[in-house]
């Protein structure tokens, strides 16, 4: 629901931001997540094609530092300018290494909590089986 002209303004430029929503997990209070065992490996699944990407991305800026033909030419300026270039990209790389780890450690807090789920819903339904008495 917008409110007042200003609402109006940026429904006409953006559009309902309601509209068309995509999915949303989670629902619990002070930053925790809840789902169901199947929705969170179809979200572990995200974050692995995601990982995937990143390294991939990785590889392509590895090839690229490693390009002899950087430089444009053979003078000082060149060499300048391959030099900062060289420079940029293990920026990016470094950048790109961080966003690896953050996903590899991010999956693995997934997965942790998907297995501790697994091993509750499994003793919570041992629990509750009637008794052969």
């Amino acid at each position: 629901m917008f409110i007042g002209e200003a609402g109006q303004a940026a429904k006409d430029l953006w559009g309902d931001v309601f509209e068309n929503s995509a999915p949303v997990y989670g629902g619990g209070k002070g930053g925790q997540f809840k789902m169901d065992p199947e929705e969170l490996s179809g979200v572990i699944g995200q974050w692995e094609d995601l990982l995937d990407q990143i390294v991939h991305d990785g590889q392509l800026i590895e090839r690229m530092r490693g390009n002899p033909a950087l430089a444009p030419g053979r003078d000082s300026v060149s060499d300048n300018y391959a030099g900062k270039t060289v420079e940029s990209l293990g920026a990016l790389q470094k950048q790109n290494e961080s966003m690896r780890k953050y996903a590899q450690d991010y999956i693995k807090k997934l997965k942790d909590a998907r297995s501790k789920m697994l091993v509750t819903d499994a003793g919570l339904a041992t629990t509750f089986k009637p008794s052969a008495t």
